[in-house]
């Protein structure tokens, strides 16, 4: 590990705030994204570092700042999930998700992301995300995803219709029962024993 990414770490974990936020402007991306969790590690982290991490020119940078922004809701990250690197997007999507109800306000990103993205992977988190928040508002686009075309996509979409009920969502899961993935079968099966 190289020095300035080992002085972040270090001062994460002995409460440097200042080293730490000293290394945020760093060249390295890799550390300036360890000197943003060493922040959150120390109880420093505020929502500027976040924002500005969030329009780093690295994307790595962005993942980690969307990582630490579940903690920190006063962050917006709406404008991250339409961010030109894939892997941005897709951490945006489950930063929200993991923020759960209070990220209701992003439904309506999450649906486009969910129905239009070019990356799977941002598809199945943006799916995820919308079941974690429970918002009926995303509903349709997760009985879209639970018939796509990608069975990592539908099986996301199978488990995030726990999070809804309804003859539609019933319906749809007694569909899944037949899907030649035997994961989303599973699922399907799962959450109709309960």
């Amino acid at each position: 590990m190289k020095r300035g990414r080992r002085d972040a770490a270090v001062a994460g974990y002995t409460g440097d705030a200042a080293t730490a936020r000293a290394l945020l402007d760093d060249d390295d991306p890799a550390v300036r994204a360890t000197a943003l969790g060493a922040l959150a590690r120390a109880g420093a982290l505020r929502p500027g570092d976040v924002e500005g991490a969030l329009t780093d020119v690295d994307p790595a940078v962005r993942r980690r700042a969307c990582e630490e922004a579940i903690a920190i809701p006063d962050v917006d990250l709406l404008s991250v999930l339409t961010d030109p690197d894939s892997s941005v997007v897709e951490a945006a999507a489950w930063a929200l998700g993991e923020r759960g109800a209070e990220a209701s306000v992003a439904v309506d990103a999450l649906v486009r992301v969910a129905g239009a993205h070019d990356d799977a992977l941002c598809r199945e988190a943006a799916v995820a995300a919308l079941g974690a928040i429970g918002d009926r508002r995303g509903l349709d686009a997760v009985l879209t995803a639970a018939s796509g075309h990608r069975p990592a996509v539908r099986r996301r979409a199978v488990v995030a219709l726990a999070a809804f009920d309804g003859p539609e969502v019933e319906a749809a899961l007694r569909t899944a029962l037949e899907d030649r993935d035997w994961q989303v079968r599973q699922a399907a099966e799962d959450l109709l024993a309960d």
